[in-house]
């Protein structure tokens, strides 16, 4: 996964916009659905709590293919993408325990790894108005950097892929 810079405006204005579809989909299909279900198959005991979460996820289910089936639209570019570095991080922090390990070694693997994850981090969380833990990320980005100079590697985040974490050994 590339790491692009794109406009933080439309980003959250396109993400509101969905965001805010989504609940509306989700109140009105709940509701919609599960009040059809209660007129068709009425419960003598006065409880519907089965059609109402049938309701929620039956919607739930519609508004995932949904989203599934917009995904490539262009209005969706920037939320999606979000979405998948959000994905692609998580997979690398699910890794870091071996990816720290290896980067002490001087892998070069495991040094884009975690030169992608920090990256990825900053921009997301720059886009998310995150700047609590910049901090940390600093502190960890000059350890990375000692490792670099300390081992005479340098690494690019564009050559960067999902691949990458196979690569790093146990």
């Amino acid at each position: 996964m590339q790491l692009i810079q794109i406009d933080k405006a439309r980003y959250r204005k396109h993400l509101n916009i969905v965001i805010m579809i989504c609940i509306v989909l989700l109140i009105s299909g709940c509701l919609g659905i599960s009040q059809t279900l209660i007129q068709l198959y009425p419960d003598p005991s006065g409880s519907h709590f089965h059609w109402n979460l049938t309701g929620v996820i039956i919607t739930s289910i519609m508004i995932g293919i949904g989203l599934v089936k917009i995904r490539h639209h262009a209005f969706m570019t920037e939320v999606v993408y979000v979405w998948d570095l959000k994905q692609a991080l998580n997979r690398v922090t699910r890794s870091m325990k071996k990816v720290k390990a290896a980067a002490e070694l001087g892998n070069y693997d495991a040094l884009l790894a975690l030169q992608f994850n920090y990256a990825g981090s900053r921009l997301l969380w720059e886009l998310d108005d995150n700047t609590i833990i910049m901090d940390e990320l600093a502190v960890e980005q000059a350890k990375l950097d000692a490792l670099l100079t300390q081992y005479n590697i340098s690494v690019d985040v564009a050559d960067y892929s999902r691949d990458t974490l196979d690569k790093i050994p146990e």
